[in-house]
């Protein structure tokens, strides 16, 4: 170690890099889990995202929240597309505009037809790097199947969009969320 100190610390820096880009090649942007099992939520999954959702969470369908607008944005669509073809995962596009994000009554009613059959979970529900969207969706479906109060839901949805308060309009939305 004497006679080759900058050896060292180059074996060293490399060995810190292939982590560092391990680490990252396995991590899913956003990802959280709501119930185990169940439903679980994440922004834009990427390659390798894909095969460790399908082994490690055993997710049977992927729920997308952009509209078709957003798919031309990068060609993050053709490789979803693909990768749930090939692992016989189950693709359902349910878009709900960026700007106003809060789900219409048709969206929260499909999404409560697909969250109760057995064959469809686990979900993955995602949107983009912008959680609004995938939380206040959440918020219907933990206050409409689950039974939380405005209250418990707010907690939960809190995490998603990264411990921020909620705005009026979106305090509004879940509290007028009824089960």
């Amino acid at each position: 170690m004497k006679k080759h100190p900058q050896a060292a610390l180059i074996t060293i820096a490399l060995a810190i890099t292939a982590v560092i880009l391990l680490v990252r090649h396995f991590h899913i942007k956003d990802f959280r889990i709501i119930e185990p099992g169940v439903l679980y939520t994440s922004g834009q999954p990427r390659s390798m995202d894909y095969t460790r959702l399908l082994y490690k969470y055993h997710i049977a369908t992927i729920i997308n929240l952009r509209s078709p607008a957003e798919h031309r944005e990068q060609n993050w669509y053709n490789e979803e597309i693909t990768w749930v073809r090939t692992n016989g995962v189950k693709y359902i596009e349910m878009p709900i505009e960026k700007d106003s994000y809060f789900p219409d009554e048709q969206t929260q009613n499909k999404f409560l037809v697909i969250m109760n059959e057995r064959n469809n979970l686990p979900v993955l529900l995602h949107g983009s790097s912008d959680d609004k969207r995938v939380a206040m969706l959440v918020a219907v479906w933990l206050k409409k199947s689950k039974g939380y109060t405005s209250e418990e839901t707010i907690k939960v949805i809190r995490k998603i969009i990264d411990d921020r308060n909620l705005t009026e309009e979106e305090n509004k939305f879940v509290r007028s969320t009824a089960k």
